[in-house]
Formats: structure tokens, C-alpha cells, sequence
């Protein structure tokens, strides 16, 4: 896919005139938030790669966001851009709007319409970096899940080409956009609690091989397009993979892509959390962009958690942050002057003044396996009814219900980095394949954060995490 010469030029005019390629598709009101009108020229046109449970999620931030309108999905299960067609033209038909959301099976198609702004990218993450770059060439700005991408290299890449055509890339981090987060970052960074000495960062185990038989694949999921880039033999199908839905009666996903728990098709909880977790930490401490010199791994020589050391001297252990919660993913913070504890929905110091009422929430606490089952069934169940309210307009406030969406799209309409832009999410996504390759090796490695490189160790230069080849035909660049 060629770059369009006058691509930058045209960008801003290209943003205020988008909607008129609607014409026929849509009739857009005037959208209105706190008495301030959403011109037509203000509207961002969003595409979805992906259509899985994540992309459902995402959605009702999405939409929720004044001056959004999703026009088009793509994904390798046809039943899942079935449904995702119907939740879109659901909202669109509450909001006023003609329904109308296109499906596609190839993304490329996608990418090729000239009325989309943006697209996020809502795939598992051996194509992420693939269908960024593409997004980014095609002048799109994206929105990417996190982790940014599979590989070191990869995400490299993706900030390249996203700085050389001048593309705004938002990482979906989103604790980056959390009260309690953002203030913990700030306590830390004004010396609150001191000099920063240890984190503890809690956030789950690396991949393991795939163990999953091999099933038939359903006529309804494009399994060797799911695979991509791939090139790994002993991929195959298993359900767990590609969880299945029911469109009649509707039945979501009973699972999470299993994909992201093995070692051949993703980073296992190193990455999954550690792309919120450990990304807060290395916001905190001023290593956005950075990253550490060593990782040691759980086990070598007697060591019990997995530890990153910087340069600095700080060192962060993937351990609990709880005493009395070993599973619970948060981070905490030991200073020569006390102690910070964030998770998502709370925050605590050592000192309490420091902590604003309405950020210190509860403190997590262990629950069954039920109760987490019933907790993410609920969280689901809001989420969709979010998505389904009508649109409120003329005159009627918005309820945002993402600030890091509405983040994105303001930084679409300004044309400045938004809170968590490619950068962070690659220097994050590296640090977390560090951790994989360090523990698959069983040995610690060394990295240097100013020339991103494994010096003469070129066993870890040589692993698939820092770069692997493609599958013919896919080809990054």
C-alpha cells in the first residue's frame, strides 16, 4: 500500500470535509456537548479492525465520545461482523442516524475508503503491527490495543512510520487516562515518598507452549487469514483460540482469546498486564521512551520474581503488591519516605493526606472464581447497554465514559500526541518482551535503552520476540 504523496497537505482539509463522503450513507445531526455544537467538520469517522469481545468493549467508549461516528468493521469471523454491523446500526438508529455500518473480511478494503479518519486496530497482536502500519499508510490515524505489538521490532517500526507520515497513534493503556493512576504517577514523580528504590508490579505469568488439541474450524472463521504473519507449523485450531459466538439466540464470547496465554501466539500475562502495569511504573519514574539495562529471570540462581533494574538504580520485581493478595495485578511504590499502592479503583500511601477522597476507592480483595465470573458479566452487561442508550443532541450534555477515547479523538482533531502515544506503547511493549526472552532463555539479558540493542548477545538478538519472518506473502514494510 503506497503512501499518497499529498496525504499531509490535505490531512486537515481531508478531516473537515470527511463527513461529506457520507452523503447517502448517513444524515448527520448537529451533535452538542454542554451547549457547544459538534460542527461537521469536527466529526471523526472511525473503521474497526477486529470485531471480537474487545472491539464490543471498545465501542461504548467509543461511542459515547460527541462527533464519533463507526461506519465500517472488518474481521476473519463473519458471525462476529454480523453482530458487530447490528450493535453499530443499533446506536446509529438511536442517535437519528441511517444505519449503515459495512462489513469486510480483508482489512485492506477497509483502509481503502476515503470517509474514514481513523481505525482501531482490536486484533490479537501478531497483527497489530502489520495493520497499524498499513492503517498509518492508508492516512489513518489508529487507536491500538495494547500490548502495541508481538515483537521488539515491530513496535520499532510502527514509530517510525507513524512519526515519518505524521500519524496520531493512541495505545489503548487506558490506565494512563485513570484518576488514580495519573495521581500516583504525580506523587511519585514530585518525591512524595522520596527517592524511588523498589516497585512491585503484579502482573501475572509469562506464556506458556501450545497445548490445545486440534479441532475442526468452523465455516464461518477464516482461520489461515486469522493466522497472518504467522509462521509457526504447530499453530492450529482449538475454539479457545478464536472463542465462538451464537448470533441466534445471541451468545458472546464464553472466553477471552486464549491466543494471548501461549507462547507461540502471544506474550502471556507479561504482556496482557504488563502493558497496563508495567506502563504505569516506567511512566512514574521517568522511563517513557526508555527502559532497563538488565532482566533477570524468576528462578535463575535462586531469583523469585522476575526484575527489571535501570540504570538509576530502581529495581521492578513482578510480584505482589499485596501482602495478603498474591494474585491481584497493581503496582506499589517504596520510597526512602513511605510506600504508594494503585490499582485500578484504588490508591493508597503511606501518608493518607496524600491521597484525594475520591481516588482512594476500595482495597482490593481476594474472590472466587465465581465472583469474577459474575464481576465480568456485569461490567459486560453495562457496557452494552452504554452502547445501545441513545445519542443525546441539541442542546444535551454527553456522558463520557472514556477519557482515553475522547483523549484520542481530540488529539485526531488537533493533530498533538495524545496521552499514550506509539512511543510509550513501544518502549512499554519492549520492556515486556524483554521479560519473555529473558525468562524463555533462562539467564538474564542485558539491554542497552539508548541504542535499543542486545549488544554482542546475539542469542537475544536471534529470539522470535525481537524479530521473527514473516509467513509468505506478509511483509511489514
Amino acid at each position: 500500500m503506497k503512501k499518497n504523496a499529498n496525504n499531509q497537505l490535505n490531512r486537515r482539509k481531508f478531516l473537515g470535509l470527511s463527513a461529506l463522503g457520507l452523503t447517502g450513507l448517513t444524515v448527520l445531526p448537529s451533535w452538542s456537548i454542554n451547549g457547544l455544537k459538534i460542527a461537521p467538520s469536527d466529526r471523526v469517522v472511525l473503521g474497526y479492525i477486529g470485531c471480537g469481545r474487545q472491539a464490543l468493549s471498545d465501542f461504548s467508549g467509543f461511542s459515547s465520545v460527541p462527533g464519533v461516528q463507526v461506519v465500517a468493521c472488518c474481521d476473519v469471523d463473519s458471525m462476529k461482523q454480523v453482530r458487530f454491523k447490528k450493535r453499530v446500526e443499533a446506536w446509529q438508529e438511536n442517535a437519528g442516524l441511517s444505519p449503515r455500518c459495512d462489513t469486510y473480511e480483508q482489512y485492506e478494503e477497509l483502509l481503502e475508503r476515503k470517509d474514514i479518519d481513523a481505525v482501531e486496530v482490536v486484533t490479537p497482536d501478531h497483527w497489530h503491527a502489520l495493520q497499524s502500519v498499513h492503517a498509518m499508510q492508508a492516512g489513518k490515524d489508529v487507536y491500538v490495543q495494547k500490548p502495541l505489538a508481538f515483537t521488539i521490532q515491530e513496535g520499532l517500526t510502527m514509530v517510525r512510520v507513524a512519526r515519518d507520515n505524521k500519524m496520531v497513534v493512541q495505545v489503548g493503556s487506558q490506565q494512563r487516562s485513570s484518576g488514580e493512576f495519573q495521581k500516583a504517577i504525580e506523587l511519585v514523580q514530585t518525591g512524595k515518598i522520596g527517592h524511588i528504590e523498589k516497585i512491585y508490579a503484579k502482573v501475572g505469568d509469562p506464556p506458556k507452549p501450545l497445548d490445545l488439541l486440534e479441532e475442526s474450524i468452523p465455516g464461518n472463521l477464516n482461520f489461515n487469514l486469522w493466522l497472518g504473519p504467522l509462521n509457526d507449523s504447530n499453530i492450529h485450531y482449538h475454539p479457545d483460540l478464536c472463542p465462538p459466538i451464537s448470533l441466534d439466540p445471541e451468545e458472546r464470547e464464553k472466553l477471552w482469546g486464549a491466543w494471548r496465554w501461549y507462547l507461540e501466539t502471544g506474550n502471556g500475562y507479561t504482556a496482557d498486564w504488563g502493558a497496563h502495569m508495567f506502563d504505569i511504573a516506567q511512566a512514574a519514574i521517568g522511563m517513557d521512551g526508555s527502559g532497563p539495562a538488565e532482566i533477570i529471570p524468576k528462578g535463575y540462581n535462586g531469583q523469585e520474581y522476575m526484575t527489571f533494574k535501570y540504570l538509576n538504580g530502581i529495581e521492578m520485581s513482578e510480584q505482589p503488591y499485596l501482602d495478603d493478595h498474591a494474585t491481584a495485578q497493581g503496582i506499589k511504590f517504596i520510597g526512602t519516605d513511605g510506600w504508594i499502592e494503585v490499582a485500578r479503583g484504588y490508591l493508597a500511601c503511606s501518608d493518607p493526606s496524600l491521597v484525594p477522597e475520591d481516588l482512594a476507592g476500595r482495597r482490593p480483595r481476594i474472590m472466587t472464581a465465581e465472583e469474577r465470573r459474575i464481576r465480568a458479566e456485569e461490567r459486560a452487561q453495562r457496557r452494552l447497554q452504554s452502547a445501545q442508550r441513545p445519542v443525546q443532541r441539541e442542546g444535551l450534555s454527553f456522558e463520557i465514559s472514556s477519557p482515553h477515547m475522547q483523549n484520542f479523538i481530540d488529539s485526531v482533531r488537533s493533530r498533538k500526541d495524545p496521552i499514550a502515544p506509539v512511543e510509550v506503547g513501544c518502549s512499554t511493549n519492549t520492556l515486556c518482551c524483554l521479560g519473555n526472552i529473558a525468562t524463555e532463555l533462562g539467564r538474564p539479558v542485558k539491554w542497552n535503552p539508548a541504542t535499543l540493542s542486545f549488544g554482542d548477545d546475539n542469542e537475544a538478538a536471534s529470539h522470535r520476540l525481537n524479530s521473527y519472518e514473516y509467513r509468505k506473502p506478509y511483509s511489514l514494510l
